[in-house]
Parts: C-alpha cells; sequence; structure tokens
C-alpha cells in the first residue's frame, strides 16, 4: 500500500484579472500549502476499487463513486498509460477525507493530485512534466498547482506556474462554517472581472515584510461569495477576534484563514474559537517546509 498527503491549498491572494471567450476567468493568484489535509493510499488489486472514508467524507458518502477526482484521475492516467503501451493492473485506492468538502482549500484537487503521483509510482509509468500537467489540467483548474504542492503564483486560468521561495513557515487557522460553496456560482456572481493584477511579491525571507505587502493584496472573490454564504462575514470577524495578523478567505469560500505570529498563538486562537464555534471546522496548523 503506497500512501501520499493532498494537502490543503491556501489561495493567500487571489486577484481576477479577465475572462476568456470560452468563460474561463483568469486569475494570479499566490498559493501555499499546509501539514493539514486528506490522504489516499492505493494498492494493485485484483480489481480497481474505491474506498471513502475519514471525518470529512460524511457529504460524499451518497455520490456516485467514478464522479470522485480520485477515480477521474484514476481513469484519466490509465487512458495515458494504455496509449503509450503500458500494461496497467487494477489498483484499489482509499481516500481518507479530512478536509470539509467544497470549502475553497482544494481538498478534491489536491485529493485528485495525490492520486495521479500515487498511480504513477505503482504502474511504474513516468510521464514527461507537462504531459502530467495537461492530465491535471483536463480534471480541474487547481490540480496542476496541487501537483507542484510548493509556495506559487498560478496565472492564466490556474495552470501558468510559477515558484516563489518564501523562505519561511507561516502559522494558521483554517475555518469552515459547514457550507459548501459552488465555484462556478461564486464566478457567476462577481461584478468585477478586469482587475488589478498581483503585485510582485515582497518580503520574501522576512515574514513580517512579506505580511505587510500580504495585507496590501485582495481576494476578488469574496463579495460574490459573502452574497451567496453571508456566514463568511462570521468567519473573519471570528478570526479577527481572535488576535489573526491578516483574515482572508481562500478561493471562492467558504474557508477562511488567518495568520498569527506563531505557531502556539495559531493554537490557542483555535482552542478559544471551538468553545465559541463548537460546530465549525477548525483547525491550526502550518504551511509545509518552503522549498
Amino acid at each position: 500500500m503506497l500512501t501520499n498527503d493532498a494537502p490543503a491549498k491556501i489561495n493567500l491572494a487571489l486577484h481576477v484579472t479577465g475572462r476568456r471567450d470560452d468563460g474561463y476567468h483568469l486569475i494570479e493568484s499566490l498559493v501555499v500549502f499546509t501539514e493539514l489535509g486528506d490522504r489516499v493510499s492505493a494498492r494493485l488489486a485484483s480489481h480497481d476499487g474505491f474506498v471513502l472514508g475519514g471525518v470529512e467524507a460524511g457529504p460524499l458518502s451518497a455520490e456516485n463513486s467514478n464522479d470522485n477526482l480520485v477515480v477521474r484521475a484514476r481513469d484519466a492516467l490509465a487512458g495515458a498509460a494504455r496509449q503509450s503501451g503500458a500494461v496497467l493492473a487494477p489498483v484499489e485506492i482509499k481516500l481518507d477525507k479530512r478536509l470539509p468538502v467544497a470549502s475553497g482549500i482544494g481538498g478534491g484537487s489536491a485529493d485528485a493530485a495525490a492520486a495521479l503521483k500515487l498511480l504513477c509510482s505503482l504502474w511504474d509509468f513516468s510521464p514527461a512534466a507537462d504531459h502530467l500537467s495537461q492530465i491535471a489540467l483536463k480534471l480541474g483548474a487547481d490540480v496542476p498547482m496541487c501537483l507542484s504542492g510548493r509556495p506559487l503564483i498560478a496565472r492564466g486560468i490556474g495552470e501558468r506556474l510559477d515558484p516563489v521561495a518564501l523562505g519561511f513557515r507561516l502559522d494558521l487557522v483554517i475555518v469552515n462554517p459547514r457550507i459548501g460553496v459552488s465555484t462556478p456560482a461564486v464566478f457567476s456572481a462577481l461584478k468585477s472581472r478586469d482587475n488589478a493584477p498581483l503585485p510582485a511579491p515582497e518580503g520574501v525571507g522576512d515574514k513580517g515584510a512579506f505580511i505587510d505587502w500580504l495585507a496590501r493584496t485582495r481576494n476578488d472573490l469574496v463579495p460574490p461569495a459573502r452574497r451567496l454564504v453571508p456566514e463568511i462575514s462570521d468567519c473573519l470577524a471570528a478570526l479577527n477576534s481572535s488576535g489573526a495578523l491578516i483574515a482572508r478567505m481562500s478561493g471562492s469560500g467558504a474557508s477562511c484563514f488567518g495568520l498569527y505570529a506563531s505557531a502556539d498563538a495559531a493554537s490557542d486562537a483555535a482552542n478559544r474559537l471551538r468553545q465559541t464555534k463548537p460546530g465549525w471546522f477548525i483547525a491550526a496548523t502550518r504551511t509545509s517546509p518552503a522549498d
């Protein structure tokens, strides 16, 4: 059995800069990944199978397993492998769901990316990086960046990735009011689609200067997401009240995050928030080690 983590994706900033003729929106987003995430496992088996489990699996339990991004990733990679002449064995995949569903932190996309990596190893199939990225992009705009799994700026519809060497880790708390948000619905409700691009990162290597720079950026999806889910405002207010240096929504929501001065500060804030918001998803975590 091979196992891979599927870390939560956090959009520290997300600027919407336009829209293509085919309807896809153009973005510039600074993305990091955290120690918190789902977990995907796979092994060779007598027939293909998919097993769903984990504390956050409930909302997915009634869905057709063929619609799960992990299964779609398996099928997409299998198709590419067979075209190259590979002989593939059936696999059983297990998804340990630990992140809330439809929450703006890339759970499904991260799961798909983790599955692609696992199955490449399990099947001994090594497509070129560009080919694997194309397979990932067909699964969803966020999958290529989750395949990278390191700090980066995503541009275009999310397929143009430029690594960012932050030089430090960030301590944060992720909260979600247990309300799923449709990403297409948020983009459809967006009133301004031609906004200023993300400014060049400043303070890389100095956490304080970086956070000062980050405070001058934004997430352009917050206004439409708030109109659809007013509870997002409650999340941001709770994080601000808990001592966050910055509180912001990630992706299309409804998950929000707060950045804190230290791991202890983040842990203390999460404990206080759990007392006042017992029905929310609340987790303290850190960004993954910077490359």
